[in-house]
Order: structure tokens, then C-alpha cells, then sequence
């Protein structure tokens, strides 16, 4: 099968200085994509759409990849809904519609599995999409990604735009967010142990119940999805990826097929830090969606999957985050 992008390509990494970006760029680099442009937020910030349309005319991008969010925890999303909805409505927005206007010959939007209703089947398929209500404490974000996998699926209907989009389930790895008001589950829990580990306390205080199941994907094999996507799949020409009523999937799930309740995420975590302390639930803090396995049938079939065991990702997150934290790296 021929690759649909080349190591000729220019392509645009919107968000590389993030999480998901690095890695994205990590690995393109290690598949031999070298020209690669990038652009920083000092620069011109993505919400402009002006600034951003002079850069698109003057570097001619022929690959954009969408890995720019306003991103944060169940605590953030809760309490800054509008600004979750408007920021990024605002940098899809300009940056798929710009990409559009510029005939860039493949661009790849990143959703999130938050889109999905609160209480959807499991598995969680693509066409669970807009069947039921969403999550409360995340609504802003995930509408504003549902609307960015709306724009990429109708402009590559209406307008033959070669749109396509991934939706990760829950991300961890290099380059994660420790501050303690609007980082994820896992950063979240791997702060908490070690400071506790650090200050001798006797226990350790926990989100919720510690009972709804998540499941999570290092983000290194989440880069390799995207590159995969990239260079592999065409909604259009792929008969065994079709979705609901027989029609292609405009979006595909990425995950590992396997969930874990948070207090069995917990006490992985604590085990490899070896702390021997209690962890107390604090069952006043929402739990947020009881579970969020994706079905990643689709994905699998068109032949990518995920490489990374959990345990083995997490001791390699937490060894990191020890070294990061000794030489002041850590972004609390």
C-alpha cells in the first residue's frame, strides 16, 4: 500500500511544545520525517486567526496535524467550562478551516473519549457518538471536540477535504502536567505518592471512590496511531472500517482494549513507589464518567495497535518523573 504522506512532506505540528506534540514530533523524526515546522505560542497564538492565515500563506504546510488543546483535569474543565469551550473552538476553528483553505493534502484532528455520553455501552464504539448526554464536569471540552470531528467529517464530505481524526482514550507520559489543580488522573497520583513518599506521611488522600474503571495509553504509542493514520487510512476507501448504517467511520478510537478501577491504579502506583502508607477515598470529590473503555476494533483492523504495557509505562513515567523532579523539571 502506498503511504498517503512522504518524508517529503512540510508538516505543521500545531501544539509541539505539549504532551501529545513531543511525542508526535519524537516519533516522526524516528520514522525520518525531518521537515517539520512548528510554531510557538509567543509567536502567534492559534486564536488568532489573521496572524495564523499570513503564517499558513507564507509556509505552505502539506501535512497539519491538530494537537493543540486547552487541556486540563476533571477540577479545571468543572470550574472554567466557557473558557474550555471558546479556546478551543477557537484554535480548531482557524486551524482546520485555514488547513482547508490552503489545500493541505492531509490534516489529523485529536479528539478525546470524553465526547462520548456519560453512560454509554462498553465498549465504547464510534457511533455511541450524540446518542446520550455527556459527562457534566467536562461538557465544555468535549463539545468543543465533537465540533471539531464535525468540521473534519463535513468538509471532507461537502468539500473532498482529506480530514481525517483519532479520539485517544486517557494519555500519560512524557511531558505530563503535575500542577495539582488541572492535572489528569495519573500525574495526579503519581505527585501525591511521592510527596507522601518524601514527607514519611501515613496516608494518602484520593478523588472520589476509587471506583470508576478508566483505561490509559501512553501517549508514545498514541504518536505512533497518528503517523500510522496518516500514512495508512482513508475513510473512504476502507470497506472493513465503515461505521454506522454502513457509512465510513470519519473518526477512529485509540486505546489498548484493557480498563483498571482507580483504586487498583492507585495502589499500582503506590506499590512501584513503594510507599506503605494508607490511601484514604475522599467520596465528597466527583468521580466523574463510571467507565470509559474504547472499542478499538476499527483501528485494529486497518493494523495498528498499542505496544506499551501499563505497569511497565508507568515505571518508566514515574523513573522519569524522579529525575525531572531532582533537577527541577517538573511543571507543578
Amino acid at each position: 500500500m502506498l503511504k498517503q504522506i512522504d518524508n517529503q512532506d512540510k508538516i505543521f505540528i500545531a501544539g509541539h511544545n505539549g504532551m501529545v506534540g513531543s511525542a508526535i514530533i519524537r516519533e516522526l523524526r524516528k520514522k525520518n520525517y525531518n521537515n517539520l515546522i512548528t510554531l510557538d505560542r509567543s509567536e502567534i497564538n492559534l486564536t488568532n486567526r489573521l496572524k495564523l492565515k499570513e503564517w499558513f500563506s507564507e509556509n505552505k504546510p502539506s501535512v497539519v496535524i491538530l494537537a493543540a488543546a486547552k487541556v486540563g483535569g476533571i477540577y479545571a474543565n468543572d470550574k472554567y467550562p466557557a473558557d474550555f469551550l471558546l479556546e478551543n473552538l477557537k484554535i480548531q476553528n482557524n486551524v482546520i478551516e485555514l488547513a482547508w483553505e490552503h489545500n493541505v493534502k492531509k490534516l489529523l484532528f485529536l479528539g478525546s473519549s470524553c465526547i462520548y455520553p456519560k453512560f454509554s455501552k462498553q465498549p465504547i464504539k464510534e457511533e455511541y457518538l450524540l446518542t446520550n448526554s455527556l459527562e457534566p464536569t467536562n461538557e465544555g471540552y468535549a463539545l468543543a471536540k465533537i465540533a471539531g470531528i464535525k468540521l473534519c467529517q463535513y468538509l471532507r464530505t461537502q468539500y473532498q477535504f482529506n480530514a481525517i481524526s483519532l479520539m485517544p482514550t486517557n494519555l500519560y507520559g512524557p511531558g505530563d502536567n503535575y500542577n495539582e489543580s488541572n492535572s489528569h488522573v495519573i500525574p495526579a497520583l503519581i505527585r501525591k505518592f511521592h510527596e507522601a513518599k518524601e514527607k514519611n506521611n501515613t496516608y494518602v488522600k484520593c478523588w472520589g471512590t476509587g471506583s470508576p474503571k478508566r483505561e490509559f495509553l501512553h501517549v508514545d504509542d498514541l504518536a505512533s496511531a497518528c503517523i500510522f493514520a496518516l500514512e495508512n487510512w482513508d475513510p473512504d476507501k476502507t470497506d472493513y472500517c465503515k461505521g454506522k448504517e454502513n457509512k465510513p467511520a470519519y473518526f477512529l478510537n485509540v486505546g489498548t482494549g484493557v480498563d483498571l478501577t482507580i483504586k487498583e491504579l492507585a495502589q499500582l502506583i503506590s506499590k512501584i513507589f513503594g510507599y506503605e502508607g494508607s490511601i484514604i477515598w475522599d467520596k465528597e470529590k466527583p468521580d466523574g464518567t463510571p467507565r470509559k473503555l474504547l472499542d478499538i476494533s476499527k483501528i485494529r483492523s486497518i493494523g495498528w495497535q498499542a505496544k506499551i504495557d501499563l505497569k511497565e509505562g508507568l515505571k518508566k513515567e514515574i523513573a522519569l518523573f524522579k529525575e525531572n523532579y531532582q533537577e527541577g523539571n517538573i511543571r507543578y
